[in-house]
């Protein structure tokens, strides 16, 4: 089984979701069988993490993600795509509310609109993170973490969670081809 490794190391922005989606291109046109992404994001734009989201859903092989020591905000959903899912014993990952920089002034429609696209994603994230936890012992209650309540969980909280399916360290062996995707 020929095991190609990512890690990517960054924030989710149009750069880095391109440089993924090519990676991921590359790795599997060099005969990858299974990906690791190994992710340490303080997260990002909500339409790239969604966009890698489905992207990495639809990959032709299997696809592990593994926490290598902080998965935040949107990195939750890019995290959320692995079929197995790990994280190291010094990691967490962050729950919190989404939030956008504007620049100039801004007018009613434009306000309404960002209002009716923070509620819309927001739906979107909870309902990936309910779908791919579901039946775990413990459910989060995403719409509160990204409302008002920010949390952090820890990689046993996360298995408790479904977030992840192990706590491991994935050491990487000497034969393993890795590529790299960082800002």
């Amino acid at each position: 089984m020929a095991r190609h490794i990512i890690h990517f190391t960054g924030p989710i922005n149009s750069s880095t979701c391109g440089n993924l989606i090519s990676t991921c291109g590359k790795a599997i046109q060099q005969g990858a069988d299974v990906l690791q992404l190994n992710i340490a994001t303080m997260g990002g734009e909500c339409s790239y993490g969604f966009t890698l989201y489905n992207f990495l859903r639809s990959l032709p092989i299997a696809l592990h993600t593994h926490n290598l020591g902080t998965v935040e905000s949107m990195g939750n959903i890019l995290f959320l795509a692995g079929e197995h899912r790990t994280a190291c014993s010094y990691s967490k990952f962050l729950f919190h509310p989404f939030h956008w920089t504007l620049h100039g002034s801004v007018d009613h429609a434009r306000m309404a609109e960002y209002a009716m696209s923070l509620d819309y994603d927001l739906r979107l994230y909870a309902q990936i993170v309910a779908e791919r936890t579901e039946g775990s012992a413990e459910a989060l209650d995403v719409p509160r973490y990204l409302m008002a309540y920010p949390r952090i969980l820890g990689p046993h909280e996360a298995l408790q969670s479904g977030l992840i399916h192990a706590i491991d360290e994935l050491a990487i062996g000497s034969e393993a081809t890795q590529w790299s995707v960082h800002a």
